[in-house]
């Protein structure tokens, strides 16, 4: 048996866009360990996409923006493959298209839309699946490393923040009568598709390298590594937590080199 312990069990896996994806990382670990995966995408048109990355494992079409579409995926996919031994939430949603605006800009529809998608889509899926989790299943979420007044991220930090909340609070909602662990991984900035969608991104990710204690990016597996540890039964102990996975960027802002290149005088 693997130290991870996840043979033969199943779980479902959001927000698979493609193979730089957080979620397909995490998938194909759990595959690794002997895990069966089960899929679910926002759109027929993305399923279409990454058809030949999932091949003949199964997958749904649920755009979490719908309440009656999460509910119609729980109804299909839970008794066809339930219980679930766990739950990925790896989904978020930006309307970045007119640019970095002041946060005090940002327009109630944006900002709405955003945390539907990116935060409250976790109680919703949460609540649907409840019925088809195994009683000690984990539900595990991708938030960002640090509550960090990035402008081109914008007003999706804060949501990102009430993801945490959020995941606390239904830690202590499902430990009434299950016990279900639900945690978030908040990862430094990665080399994923979604990402590259945010304006300015770029520049952000090479001074986030910077600041890591070993100048080197957090990688995509080290994200899912983690992500899977807390799915998987040896984390029993880890409930309502925010696991930051960032190398050290957080604690390391007075690096020398970076101090170094900010006093350099302009030319």
């Amino acid at each position: 048996m693997s130290f991870l312990s996840v043979s033969g069990k199943t779980f479902l896996i959001t927000g698979v866009a493609n193979r730089k994806s957080v979620a397909w990382h995490i998938a194909k670990t759990l595959e690794e360990a002997g895990a069966k995966t089960v899929f679910s995408v926002r759109s027929p048109e993305r399923l279409e996409s990454v058809k030949k990355l999932l091949g003949d494992r199964p997958a749904y079409v649920c755009d979490v923006e719908d309440e009656t579409q999460i509910q119609a995926l729980a109804e299909q996919a839970g008794p066809a493959h339930g219980p679930f031994a766990g739950l990925v939430h790896s989904i978020a949603f930006a309307n970045f298209s007119a640019g970095p605006q002041p946060f005090h800009n940002t327009r109630r529809e944006d900002f709405l839309q955003a945390t539907t998608i990116s935060c409250f889509s976790l109680v919703e899926l949460a609540r649907a699946f409840k019925p088809y989790l195994a009683p000690d299943a984990a539900v595990v979420s991708i938030g960002i490393s640090s509550q960090v007044t990035a402008e081109n991220y914008g007003y999706l930090s804060p949501i990102k923040a009430a993801l945490d909340s959020a995941t606390r609070f239904l830690a202590k909602s499902f430990s009434a009568d299950t016990a279900v662990r639900f945690n978030t991984v908040n990862p430094g900035p990665l080399k994923t598709s979604a990402s590259a969608g945010i304006p300015g991104y770029l520049e952000n990710y090479l001074f986030a390298e910077k600041l890591t204690l070993r100048k080197q990016a957090v990688t995509t597996q080290e994200v899912a590594n983690t992500a899977v540890f807390l799915l998987s039964p040896r984390s029993s102990g880890i409930n309502g937590q925010s696991i930051v996975v960032n190398a050290g960027m957080d604690m390391n802002y007075f690096d020398r080199e970076v101090l170094d290149a900010a006093m350099r005088p302009k030319i």
